[in-house]
């Protein structure tokens, strides 16, 4: 009798990600608040950006924290916490009205997305899934969650044409809580070892941060978020000071692109619809080939598409292009890390030891997106970040490629 395979489009990964692409969308937004919020407040670029950037810190610091937490307490208790922090942060950031304030309140929205983000939902779809299952269901939910990045910007300068800002923020906290109704759905059985339930997690954080590669995972994901944070926090600003006027007929002005404004939102949307297919090809793909080779190679196109835009005179036409190609490599490498980090490590404090190698991902995020808004302060435009970006991308390209590729258990003593 044939073998039934196990099916990947489970209860639990269908609910997970869709909280995952809730929480995304609206934090893809805050990239095209940046004007609106410093146009009416008179602030320097560099003061909301410096908001952003506290986010991302936040949630990385946040990540590690909400994985122990849900390994401690259980899955739905920190989901829970996260969309509650999440919700009152976007409530006080609404009625903030000076830089201070938000840059403060972006504390509680980081960690809302922390608890409700790729730290805690990826273990628990990584856990529930089947050996043979686990790389491409976790590509999935990660291609869920950039789903949402379709929708959030479209829909925040939607909102924006017929409200304040404020209202947008007060709307997005109650869309977040609304997430909570999925809970119910995210119940079952963990595919863990004896050994696996039998370790502490002292004992395994204690091998991890002994093993060099783990800390070369670590080092690696830092460019993913200075890229990402970079262009989520500046790319519509940089798209409506840099590119060139868009015409007023033809393809663009008949999908409602009217301006750069519309075309930078239109950009992240583009990004995050050429990520669904990039991040699901990653997770099949990293079910058959080395992960550490394919992380390798994500960075290494990310830096050639990159040069390759800076270098090219900018239109309409080169900002799609570059939000599709870059789009289709954006969170590519979030299945590939966190599915290297549970087949090196073990599934039972997978949330964990991935927050930890996020929050690398994350202080990259934090730079990314401060040093964009301090350098556009200094110089006026955004081309040094762009080239620091290219850098960084280099250097993630070249340390995955001595990591040890194998359980941790399964090697021998050196």
């Amino acid at each position: 009798m044939a073998q039934t395979k196990d099916p990947i489009f489970t209860p639990i990964l269908i609910a997970g990600s869709l909280i995952l692409m809730t929480g995304f969308a609206i934090r893809a937004t805050f990239g095209v608040f940046q004007i609106p919020i410093a146009s009416e407040f008179g602030w320097l670029r560099s003061e909301f950006s410096l908001a952003i950037a506290v986010q991302n810190l936040a949630w990385g610091i946040g990540q590690p924290l909400f994985g122990a937490f849900a390994e401690k307490f259980g899955d739905r208790k920190a989901i829970i916490l996260g969309a509650i922090l999440y919700a009152i942060g976007l409530v006080l950031s609404s009625y903030a009205t000076t830089a201070g304030e938000h840059q403060f309140y972006a504390i509680l929205v980081g960690f809302g997305i922390a608890g409700t983000g790729f730290g805690v939902i990826l273990a628990i779809v990584g856990r529930a899934a089947s050996d043979q299952n686990r790389s491409m269901a976790l590509g999935v939910a990660t291609a869920f969650g950039s789903a949402g990045q379709i929708i959030g910007p479209p829909a925040a300068e939607y909102l924006l044409g017929y409200m304040n800002w404020s209202w947008v923020f007060i709307i997005f906290a109650i869309l977040i809580l609304s997430s909570l109704l999925l809970l119910p759905f995210l119940r079952s059985a963990q595919v863990l070892s004896k050994a696996e339930l039998e370790e502490t997690l002292s004992e395994i954080l204690g091998k991890a941060f002994r093993d060099p590669s783990f800390t070369l995972i670590f080092l690696g994901f830092f460019s993913c978020g200075f890229q990402l944070g970079f262009i989520t926090a500046h790319f519509p600003a940089f798209i409506t000071e840099v590119c060139g006027p868009i015409a007023q007929d033809g393809l663009l002005a008949s999908i409602g692109v009217k301006t750069t404004s519309s075309l930078g939102a239109l950009a992240i949307a583009v990004i995050g619809a050429a990520n669904i297919a990039g991040t699901v090809l990653a997770g099949k793909l990293g079910q058959t080939y080395s992960k550490k080779y394919l992380l390798a190679g994500i960075y290494t196109l990310r830096t050639i598409i990159s040069a390759l835009f800076i270098l090219a005179p900018m239109t309409p036409v080169t900002v799609l292009l570059f939000a599709a190609s870059m789009g289709f490599l954006w969170l590519a490498s979030v299945p590939l890390t966190s599915g290297l980090v549970g087949y090196i490590y073990g599934l039972r404090y997978m949330g964990t030891l991935y927050g930890i190698v996020f929050f690398s991902h994350q202080l990259g995020s934090f730079l990314g997106v401060w040093l964009g808004g301090r350098l556009y302060d200094i110089y006026g435009s955004y081309t040094a970040v762009w080239w620091v970006g290219i850098g960084v991308g280099v250097f993630s390209a070249i340390v995955h490629l001595p990591v040890i590729e194998m359980p941790l258990k399964g090697r021998k003593p050196a």
